[in-house]
């Protein structure tokens, strides 16, 4: 059973890795929740949660995670990864618009996720939004 709840879970960040929109409605339930501790983002329902990947996707299209490791207990789990990318396309935040800065990121997250009936229905991203951010000479 921890083992299908791992990959339920995963399938939710690949989807984002592949940027594969209609995968990520099918691995989600409806009432999807996301949260974004660094940045205070939340957002409800598939539709809105994809409007911030596809930003974050449209900044960095080549960015991804790497899983290194995962636990699960009852119906949570939590993947360890690195996430990676790199800036070159404009990213949309609630604060404005970051243009390009040609400079690549890595950075190491953890993903806390509900999985019900076989579906993602909540994650929650905790990363290092100020690593980040240096990296790419924003800070």
């Amino acid at each position: 059973m921890s083992e299908e709840l791992i990959e339920a879970a995963k399938q939710s960040i690949i989807s984002y890795n592949e940027k594969d929109w209609a995968k990520a409605e099918e691995v989600h339930t409806a009432d999807f929740v996301y949260e974004e501790v660094a940045t205070h983002r939340r957002a409800e329902g598939i539709s809105d949660v994809l409007e911030i990947w596809k930003a974050w996707g449209a900044g960095f299209p080549d960015s991804k995670a790497t899983f290194h490791d995962a636990q699960a207990s009852g119906n949570r789990v939590v993947l360890e990864k690195t996430w990676t990318g790199t800036h070159t396309g404009p990213l949309v935040t609630p604060d404005g618009v970051v243009e390009a800065t040609g400079k690549s990121f890595s950075m190491r997250a953890i993903s806390v996720i509900v999985v019900r009936d076989g579906k993602v229905a909540l994650s929650r991203q905790y990363f290092d939004l100020n690593t980040m951010l240096s990296q790419l000479g924003l800070s």
